[in-house]
């Protein structure tokens, strides 16, 4: 069966080698919240759907508007077998109870590199997940990896790491094209205090950092913060 938990995911897991990010949006905080209890019901009154499914989270934003999805999958394979199995009668189910659902995408991930700040205790439970995405200019595996081996660099060189971050937890995208960092902090006001520090994001002015954000094909980067209300895992 499906069990609910409050339990944040371990994105470091290692047999979770499949993690999948979407977004919905929904519209409302109203709206929010009541596509949530959709979830969970949808969701619990059914048997969990597959042995190789590891867990399903789901993320309210701050935005007021959008709900984040993670899903931590053995294979891409389990996830194809769900599609055509049940997918569409949880989907069915969720549309009736909030009509006007907008899916903005699956994107398919593999998780690369992952640190927690040295300072972090254990016990501490995130307060805030922020999601940061970054586009590229065409897929380029290397390019990928790269850059996040780039951003390593830059934490490991920081003058001033901002208080408050716990951990960072970095994917890439399958089709080369995306890298997204899922980064626990003890508070929105922590990331947000960091981003207000002076430099250009959460880092200093350095010139690790510098070659960061001025990387070779770099296209986009956005930044969305989240508070985790919904983890489901087979009971």
């Amino acid at each position: 069966m499906t069990r609910r938990t409050d339990a944040h995911p371990d994105l470091a897991r290692p047999d979770a080698l499949a993690p999948f990010f979407s977004t919905w949006r929904v519209g409302t905080p109203e709206r929010q919240r009541q596509t949530v209890d959709a979830i969970a019901r949808t969701w619990e009154s059914r048997p969990w759907p597959a042995e190789d499914l590891r867990g399903y989270h789901v993320y309210t934003g701050h935005d007021s508007s959008t709900l984040l999805h993670h899903s931590q999958w053995a294979s891409e394979q389990a996830y194809e077998a769900f599609v055509k199995t049940h997918r569409q009668e949880r989907v069915d189910e969720i549309d009736t109870a909030v009509p006007g659902i907008e899916r903005l995408g699956l994107g398919r991930y593999r998780r690369y590199r992952s640190a927690r700040h040295e300072d972090a205790a254990p016990a501490v439970e995130p307060g805030c997940i922020v999601i940061v995405e970054v586009e590229f200019e065409g897929p380029d595996p290397d390019r990928q990896r790269a850059w996040v081996d780039a951003v390593f660099e830059a934490l490991q060189s920081e003058p001033n790491l901002r208080p408050g971050g716990l951990s960072a937890h970095f994917h890439l995208s399958t089709d080369g094209t995306r890298v997204l960092n899922y980064a626990e902090w003890e508070s929105a006001q922590a990331h947000l205090d960091a981003l207000a520090a002076p430099g250009d994001g959460v880092g200093s002015s350095t010139s690790q950092w510098e070659r960061v954000q001025t990387w070779p094909g770099l296209k986009s980067s956005t930044v969305n913060r989240y508070d985790h209300v919904l983890g489901l895992v087979p009971r």
